[in-house]
Parts: structure tokens; C-alpha cells; sequence
């Protein structure tokens, strides 16, 4: 429940673009990505996956989004550099990350020292 209700916050705050990596393919099936994020360059999914991370993160820890700027940061440039073309291609279809991309998000998360969405 707790993991849904961040992922809604997440999706309302960023205009339905966030790319979380504790989201379950099935929730998401519904979700409807913006038509931009199929054109969009390798930078602008890089601040779309930020942004997202600087929400989930503040609300999951009741903070200000703006003290996640760097570790955000790096979960953003860390995930979106350890995905494969496909992966790439499928977060641009369906606005989250597949399995095998979540896997590797989760990785960054760790290593950028954030905390996991439950």
C-alpha cells in the first residue's frame, strides 16, 4: 500500500513521467506516458528520472525534494547508464522500468546511498 501510494505521488508530482525503480511492472499497466518521452534526448529521461527519484525520495523520508538534488543525480546518471538500448526503448514505450532495468535501478539506488521504496 505504501509502495502505491508513493508511486501515485511520484506519477501526479511529475506529470505522469517518473521512472521508479521499486515499481511492480503489473501496477503500472494502466499508467499512461507522456508522448514526448518516445523523442525525448538520453538528457531530458536523465532529469525525468531525477525529478521522480527527488520525489519519491523526500516523501518516503519527509523532507525537502531539494536535498536529494545530488544523490538523485547520481541514481539518474548511474541507472540510465546501465541500460541497454532495449531497455532504454522500453522505458520510453511505457514511461517505468522493465524488469531487467528495474534490477540494475535498484543497483544504483544502493550505490547512490538512497533509500529503497517498500
Amino acid at each position: 500500500m505504501r509502495l502505491r501510494t508513493f508511486l501515485a505521488a511520484g506519477f501526479l508530482a511529475l506529470g505522469a513521467t517518473a521512472a521508479l525503480a521499486g515499481a511492480s511492472s503489473s501496477q503500472l499497466e494502466a499508467y499512461q506516458p507522456d508522448p514526448s518521452l518516445r523523442t525525448a534526448p538520453t538528457s531530458e529521461l536523465e532529469t525525468r528520472v531525477r525529478r521522480a527519484c527527488a520525489v519519491v525520495q523526500a516523501r518516503m523520508q519527509n523532507t525537502a525534494e531539494t536535498s536529494f538534488e545530488r544523490p538523485c543525480g547520481c541514481y539518474a546518471r548511474t541507472t540510465l547508464r546501465a541500460l541497454d538500448a532495449s531497455e532504454i526503448a522500453a522505458y520510453r514505450t511505457t514511461g517505468y522500468f522493465n524488469d531487467s532495468a528495474r534490477a540494475k535501478a535498484l543497483g544504483a539506488i544502493d550505490s547512490c546511498k538512497l533509500q529503497r521504496p517498500v
